[in-house]
């Protein structure tokens, strides 16, 4: 038996900022007794394996700093809106980090879930009647959480102190006084834990029981993660990072490897090929609606797969879903906060008023129908872009027929009408699914004084994200709303194939050894968002193949996971760790003029009038802004803790 009179705390000088202690006593007590008891039988272990998994960021919520933290989704800081969404997000994207008490900071958090996972590894061994390789299994998911656990605090501040096992109760006070640890180490220690659960079969590959594990950890997520890992390690914030060279531990030990290191990308290609394999293996696929009763034309099928792709739960692309984070149709929610109302019975309700938006920019950012950027596509005239255009035949599933708005709403890709609301966009679902009529399909009326139009409450940008909606959802009371659920993907086999065609790129470029996979698999997901390839579409559609230069391609495959994996919350750690956020930060956020009556002139003069960008905010971001301070009160009891800089 291993030594019970080890301490079930993990680094008191590491959980200084865990406020909510007395919370964690509830779950598993402190003590020999109450130890002894959580791992006396497999019932109570399996509790506790529980309780390890409990601990994991709750993706695309409130709580996430993704969310409301960047620059891709927006909204105004109401009370209306603040009683039922936590708003914390906005100080971090509008500037007012602090050291005092950071903005949703994951130190404490991440830390006692350390502890947590620590304690049942060094007692999983009592349990009298739970079978060997049912241990063996549970010790791998539980080294998986650990890897996964450290990442996330590597992500948020950089180096950091990495906690092996807890420490006895007799230790000395002056050996919790721990430092921060380089960050290759901290890499390092992350993908020995996740190799280690990837040893022979203790991971299993695919889940006993896919309605009640859904959320648990399997051999293609840990090989996932790994692969995300490697690839953020390769990633210019972290590899040959100059502006981190004067991070130091006290006794003067650089904490960043300002040198760059290609065997970092070639470790992170390798590591993306083989989950990739995994994945395949594990019958992992892209999405696609299967319309076998031949209900809906093409249009509607790829709407419904893109949408479906990211929010039907247990879909065959999402490799691990949060169950932690399940996004439900409550006041509190991801569906409820972006939710328009739809429909005239329900005109009045004052909680159902589209609170998240997306600034222009982001509209913007999504391509045109060949699939190349608007401002690279040689048959649209960027200075046309906000002029006025009525809706046609042709587009009557993408928007209202006869409807007028910007032509840049125009011949757009699949995936902009799929994942973006805006004024005149049909709204396939909610009810209606009729799409041999056009016209008897919901569509978004932004004006006030239409279904959707709001004075003074949500709806403050001209757009919302319409991926975080299944199609299915309705509103069926004036402030309630019915809707499928589903977990949060922390990874996607999308985003698994765009880190591998990343890291072929920042290897060997586009022309090397590797560059049929480099291309085919961006190209799968361009066919599933029907676009042509990257080749066809900038040689036919633009006057720059820049898919011919490694600088070119970085170009095409960051702006595809931009669009790709949009209001996910990849781009938040994504433009970090490729250290773009200055120029996406300054570029300022914009919405259109959303005050705007159908009363207030002719139809060509209220849009004219809607269609003029409006100011939101000027956001900024300088080099303190790539990692959270750590809180000054903790450094202040630990004063071996080395504080971030410009904190």
């Amino acid at each position: 038996m291993k030594n019970m009179k080890k301490f079930n705390i993990i680094l008191c000088a590491i959980l200084l900022s865990v406020s909510a202690c007395s919370d964690w006593l509830d779950v598993v007590p402190d003590g020999v007794a109450t130890l002894d008891m959580a791992f006396n039988s497999r019932t109570q272990a399996l509790k506790y394996l529980s309780t390890c998994y409990s601990y994991m960021p709750k993706n695309g919520g409130s709580g996430d700093p993704a969310t409301l933290g960047g620059d891709d989704i927006w909204t105004r800081n109401t009370t209306h809106f603040s009683n039922r969404f936590y708003l914390g997000g906005l100080d971090i994207s509008e500037g007012r980090q602090n050291a005092t008490n950071p903005v949703l900071a994951r130190w404490g958090g991440m830390y006692q879930a350390l502890r947590v996972c620590n304690t049942f590894l060094e007692n999983i061994d009592l349990v009298p009647d739970l079978p060997a390789w049912e241990r063996e299994q549970w010790i791998a998911e539980v080294k998986v959480l650990k890897a996964y656990y450290h990442f996330s605090l590597v992500q948020m501040y950089g180096p950091v102190p990495l906690i092996r096992e807890n420490m006895p109760v007799d230790v000395d006070v002056y050996s919790v006084k721990v430092e921060r640890e380089p960050l290759d180490e901290c890499v390092d220690y992350i993908v020995q834990l996740i190799d280690e659960a990837c040893e022979g079969d203790m991971l299993v590959t695919y889940l006993l029981d896919p309605a009640s594990d859904y959320g648990r950890i399997t051999k293609p997520i840990a090989k996932s993660l790994k692969a995300k890992v490697l690839v953020t390690a390769a990633s210019p914030l972290f590899n040959g990072n100059h502006d981190q060279a004067t991070l130091k531990n006290h006794d003067g030990t650089p904490l960043f490897n300002t040198e760059f290191d290609i065997t970092k990308w070639e470790a992170a290609m390798e590591a993306c090929k083989d989950a990739i394999d995994v994945c395949h293996d594990a019958g992992i696929m892209l999405y696609e609606y299967d319309d076998a009763a031949n209900r809906f034309n093409d249009t509607t099928v790829l709407n419904i797969t893109l949408r479906n792709a990211f929010n039907l739960r247990n879909n065959c692309e999402v490799i691990w879903g949060n169950t932690q984070m399940i996004s439900i149709p409550s006041s509190g929610g991801m569906i409820h906060a972006s939710m328009p109302k739809l429909n005239p019975d329900y005109i009045n309700s004052n909680d159902i008023c589209k609170w998240l938006g997306m600034p222009i920019k982001i509209a913007e950012m999504f391509y045109t129908e060949n699939g190349v950027p608007l401002d690279e596509d040689i048959t649209r005239n960027v200075g046309d872009l906000y002029n006025l255009r009525v809706a046609q035949a042709k587009d009557r599933l993408y928007i209202r027929e006869g409807r007028m708005t910007i032509d840049m709403h125009f011949e757009r890709e699949p995936r902009f009408y799929a994942w973006v609301g805006f004024d005149g966009g049909v709204w396939f679902g909610a009810g209606q699914y009729n799409d041999k009529n056009a016209s008897s399909l919901r569509y978004l009326g932004f004006k006030i004084g239409e279904t959707d139009g709001t004075e003074g409450q949500g709806l403050w940008t001209g757009y919302i994200p319409k991926k975080y909606i299944p199609y299915e959802a309705q509103v069926n009371a004036i402030n309630s709303i019915s809707s499928p659920s589903y977990a949060w993907p922390i990874i996607r086999l999308s985003d698994l194939y765009l880190l591998y065609a990343e890291a072929i790129n920042e290897v060997e470029g586009p022309n090397g050894p590797n560059s049929a996979d480099l291309f085919y698999y961006i190209d799968l997901v361009r066919e599933r968002a029907g676009l042509k390839g990257v080749k066809e579409s900038w040689d036919t559609y633009t006057n720059n193949p820049k898919y011919e230069t490694k600088e070119g391609m970085r170009e095409i495959i960051q702006r595809e996971r931009l669009i790709e994996l949009s209001f996910e919350g990849q781009r938040f750690w994504d433009i970090r760790r490729w250290k773009t956020a200055p120029a996406e930060y300054h570029k300022p956020l914009q919405g259109w003029n959303m005050m705007v009556s159908v009363i207030d002139g002719t139809e060509e003069e209220v849009n004219r009038m809607m269609y003029q960008p409006q100011l939101l905010l000027e956001q900024k971001f300088g080099i303190r802004d790539y990692f959270w301070p750590i809180r000054t009160g903790d450094i202040e009891i630990n004063p071996n803790l080395v504080q971030n800089i410009g904190w």
